[in-house]
């Protein structure tokens, strides 16, 4: 006999599907929930692979889901029934020779996405066709090419996907591609930008990454418009350079192009997240205008000239300084037979005495040091105090106002582009290839607001009203 919960409906080792029964309600009923931590309203979806059954999850009005646990819920009221139609209407992509040809290409991102409610998961849309049906805009700039080269989240990109991105992007612009187009996961694109700026020299054409911070089910997602920008700056745009394409302010005002290797990611979920440290963004993207912030970039040009360096050694990490660090850590990274070492220093770039043998014996094995800032704004000045003089002497090399994960893609490629010359590993390290240093910082490089205080209330009051 099936077991029956104290109502007398079957199936109480499933919860959902009893209070479900109980009140009458299916999958794709639009209900009106009473729990007993208040009203919810919204259709009931279809459970995920990977959900339990404890959960009755709803689609809300605003496009996020929630999830009610069946123990709290004490009355459903169907209010009606729509099923949800997540396949992407799928129309040949319109063809037009007096339009630029971009390529996008894919490496895990849910750029433009639809959302499969039979497993929770967001499934990009990726083909020509599938992106005319999400994003029919795309039409109007260009004529459209998809190439999916990974299907991974951005966290599981690295070393070996920049080289097979780099060779393709050399492949396109021999190819005839006036642009190209990246789709990235947000969370490591960064990276991926300055791996390409130094992989990838001189383009003849735009190469811009993008990405969404959230999924286009939802009402509030960048998605679109991150894309229209993006296949616009590569098609159309002026600058021929690796950049990231995304939100300049919160709203949907405009787009800024970062230059790729002074881009950080600096927020885990506002859409605004991207930012140019220690300089300001090449350009604004607004209405598919483009209009220059930066003084200096490179111009498209209409030659086929690309410089392609794509190689990587993985033997490189990131240490960042903090007090009381010991010896033994630089020490294991040395006996795993790491070749190079980025350290985000305090200040302006130190370290305790405790780590200088370690830094000594580092030196002696033939292991590349760098010293960066955690600070991520401002200069390294290892003359300055003693304890920057006594580092220099262990043959750390200070990378000006590099940015720490900057420095660390760059070393990776400098170590395979010299493997057994330390000196040249060094030359070119310190030599500005991509931007990836300057002079100077200008006077509105730095710009942080601390919310809470009089003046950002008033400015902040004048801009918001």
């Amino acid at each position: 006999m099936s077991a029956t919960d104290k109502h007398g409906y079957e199936g109480y080792r499933d919860p959902t599907k009893s209070v479900m029964k109980r009140f009458g309600v299916t999958v794709w009923s639009q209900v009106q929930a009473e729990t007993t931590r208040g009203p919810f309203h919204g259709l009931v979806l279809p459970r995920s692979e990977t959900s339990d059954a404890d959960h009755l999850v709803l689609k809300l009005g605003s496009g996020y889901n929630v999830g009610l646990r069946a123990d709290t819920i004490t009355k459903l009221t169907k209010t009606g029934y729509k099923q949800a139609h997540y396949k992407i209407p799928e129309e040949e992509f319109p063809s037009d020779p007096s339009k630029p040809s971009v390529i996008l290409l894919g490496t895990g991102g849910t750029i433009a996405s639809r959302l499969d409610y039979r497993t929770g998961a967001v499934i990009p849309a990726f083909s020509p066709g599938e992106l005319y049906g999400s994003v029919p805009e795309l039409s109007e700039i260009c004529n459209l090419q998809t190439e999916k080269l990974f299907g991974e989240f951005s966290e599981n990109i690295g070393p070996t996907h920049y080289i097979a991105l780099a060779k393709r992007i050399g492949e396109a612009i021999a190819g005839g591609a006036d642009g190209i187009v990246i789709g990235h996961g947000t969370d490591t694109m960064h990276h991926t930008a300055a791996a390409l700026s130094f992989m990838v020299q001189r383009p003849p054409v735009p190469v811009v990454m993008v990405g969404s911070q959230r999924s286009s089910d939802r009402p509030s997602s960048d998605a679109a418009r991150n894309l229209i920008h993006a296949t616009w700056a590569a098609g159309c745009g002026s600058i021929a350079e690796v950049m990231v394409c995304m939100f300049g302010p919160t709203s949907d005002r405009y787009n800024l192009l970062h230059r790729g290797t002074r881009v950080r990611k600096m927020h885990s979920s506002t859409r605004s997240t991207f930012r140019t440290l220690g300089d300001v963004p090449l350009a604004m993207l607004q209405d598919r205008e483009l209009t220059p912030i930066h003084a200096t970039w490179n111009k498209r040009r209409d030659d086929r000239d690309v410089d392609v360096h794509a190689v990587f050694d993985e033997r490189v990490t990131i240490l960042y300084y903090y007090p009381n660090m010991q010896p033994d850590l630089i020490d294991a990274v040395v006996d795993a037979g790491y070749k190079g070492i980025v350290i985000a220093g305090t200040g302006l770039g130190h370290v305790n005495r405790k780590v200088y043998p370690a830094l000594e014996r580092a030196r002696n094995a033939g292991v590349s040091v760098f010293m960066t800032l955690q600070t991520l704004w401002g200069f390294v000045q290892m003359h300055v105090y003693e304890t920057g003089r006594e580092i220099l002497e262990f043959g750390v090399v200070p990378l000006a106002n590099m940015l720490p994960e900057v420095a660390y893609v760059k070393l990776g490629w400098a170590l395979a582009m010299h493997p057994d010359d330390p000196g040249a590993v060094k030359d070119l390290m310190t030599t500005t290839l991509a931007g990836e240093m300057t002079e100077r910082e200008p006077h509105d490089g730095y710009l942080v607001f601390q919310g809470g205080v009089p003046e950002i209330d008033e400015l902040l009051g004048r801009i918001w009203s």
